[in-house]
């Protein structure tokens, strides 16, 4: 089955406007395939629990995004759905009964379209032996592999049941990672670790060959090498040329975030920008450049946005040192010294570099100047700004939200003390099956909700280390008025 729609658009200006298409991948079998000994070199903290992490976690963001998106595909079939364990495949793109949606798009689904071309499957298959050193034979049998079963194969590295023959590529749930759409152009991106080059390498066959984006081809943009970079000396992460999505933010249709972070190189910045001024996608872009720490990753683990003038986010990086008290000479010297401190720069087209003291101060200048907010910006913390809360709350994706329309949020239900944050700012806060059964029974309608945070399991999701603005690919938006 070709996914094609002729009404479709990429357009993306900004982290709030109401969602209206995104790309996602739900958790397959290589999941299920991560063992401990590989669990960290596949990006992973822990192993999960395949079904639970699909049928009690995963499942429900799906009914949730279709709710939103693509309410004609999902009401009135919730309970069935429910009842009756074999449509549950309702979720299982290589399924007759998949929803396919073209506003809740599968990454799956558009790989398997994209291998129906004859040449295309040739040299995808190619491509991926390559990277996979699989032997010639293996590769030919591949060919003839049907389009449905060869992309699941591609996907989860096995061959059947019980005979794998690559790694499996488990982040590719964090769909963000492997582009970006600013307004109407995609930004292609360059994984930090090898355990994503088939990720990668996916992406740029659907982009460049699925007639979903066929209108877009040429506003597609990919991050290029520094120039003789095989010439260059090191591996360390600011000599190699990587960036992912989960360190890019576009927060106005001028205005582009890129963070420097453990898998976001300077020179990946610096590639990037060159690239969007050249073709004239934005007009400025800020660097915010945080520690190289595993505990943070991206930028999108420390800060998300939930309002033209509210932000969530780690309060120990955002803010100046103004805090220090000056008769404990030990604290003030410990905080000048802090190595954490991120460092943050924006860059006009034409104009000389502007820099912010602290990620506050840029985030507030994003909602008074470039959103145009009439309010004061206000920001809620990971674990309500407490001890050691602020710390654990952050390591499970306190910080990691999803906005599916200006003040619709999704997180995590284990981050108690954030989402008491949320109360306190006047957030309705609602667990996520309590609101699929209040959709279902037309107490509720999706498009009339405001500040809410709705609350999704997640216990084995957080093992992941990504939360839901990680999950996401957004393709359309609302613009923001």
């Amino acid at each position: 089955m070709i996914l094609s729609n002729s009404d479709f658009k990429l357009d993306v200006t900004s982290e709030i406007g109401n969602l209206r298409a995104l790309l996602i991948h739900s958790p397959d079998n290589g999941l299920g395939k991560v063992v401990p000994s590989k669990a960290q070199d596949w990006l992973f903290e822990d192993i999960v629990h395949l079904e639970t992490m699909r049928k009690n976690e995963y499942d429900y963001y799906v009914k949730l995004l279709m709710y939103f998106l693509d309410p004609d595909k999902i009401k009135g079939k919730l309970d069935s759905i429910d009842a009756d364990e074999n449509k549950r495949s309702f979720f299982k793109p290589d399924d007759e009964n998949f929803h396919a949606s073209t506003k809740v798009i599968e990454i799956q689904t558009l790989l398997e379209d994209v291998l129906q071309e004859a040449d295309i499957r040739k040299k995808l298959v190619a491509s991926v032996c390559a990277i996979e050193s699989c032997n010639y034979r293996l590769q030919l049998k591949l060919i003839d592999t049907p389009p449905v079963e060869l992309a699941k194969i591609i996907i989860s590295g096995s061959l059947n049941e019980n005979e794998m023959i690559f790694a499996p590529i488990p982040n590719l749930i964090f769909s963000r990672d492997i582009g970006i759409a600013i307004n109407d152009f995609m930004l292609l991106n360059k994984p930090a670790k090898k355990a994503r080059a088939r990720e990668t390498l996916l992406v740029r066959y659907i982009f460049f060959n699925h007639p979903l984006f066929a209108a877009y081809r040429n506003n597609i943009l990919e991050i290029p090498e520094t120039v003789q970079h095989f010439l260059r000396p090191g591996e360390d992460n600011e000599e190699k040329t990587t960036l992912e999505g989960g360190d890019v933010m576009m927060v106005s249709p001028e205005h582009l975030i890129i963070g420097c972070s453990e898998r976001t190189s300077v020179s990946g910045a610096n590639e990037a920008i060159k690239l969007l001024f050249a073709n004239n996608v934005v007009k400025k872009v800020s660097i915010v450049k945080i520690p190289h720490k595993r505990d943070y990753m991206h930028i999108d683990t420390v800060f998300t946005q939930v309002k033209r003038n509210m932000w969530v986010l780690l309060r120990s990086l955002a803010i100046t040192e103004d805090h220090v008290n000056d008769e404990e000479p030990a604290a003030w010297f410990a905080e000048k010294k802090n190595k954490d401190k991120p460092e943050i720069v924006q860059f006009k087209k034409g104009e000389k570099p502007k820099t912010f003291e602290c990620i506050e101060d840029l985030l507030s200048d994003i909602s008074e100047n470039d959103l145009k907010s009439k309010s004061k910006t206000e920001f809620i913390y990971s674990g309500n700004n407490t001890f050691p809360f602020d710390a654990r709350e952050q390591w499970t994706d306190s910080c990691n939200l999803l906005a599916i329309k200006e003040g619709v949020v999704l997180g995590y239900d284990r981050n108690d003390k954030t989402v008491e944050a949320f109360k306190q700012k006047g957030f309705s806060v609602i667990k996520v099956s309590d609101l699929l059964q209040k959709f279902e029974k037309d107490e509720l309608d999706p498009q009339s909700m405001k500040d809410t945070l709705i609350l999704m399991p997640s216990s084995e999701l957080s093992r992941a280390r990504g939360g839901f603005h990680c999950m996401s690919m957004p393709l359309l938006r609302d613009k923001v008025l």
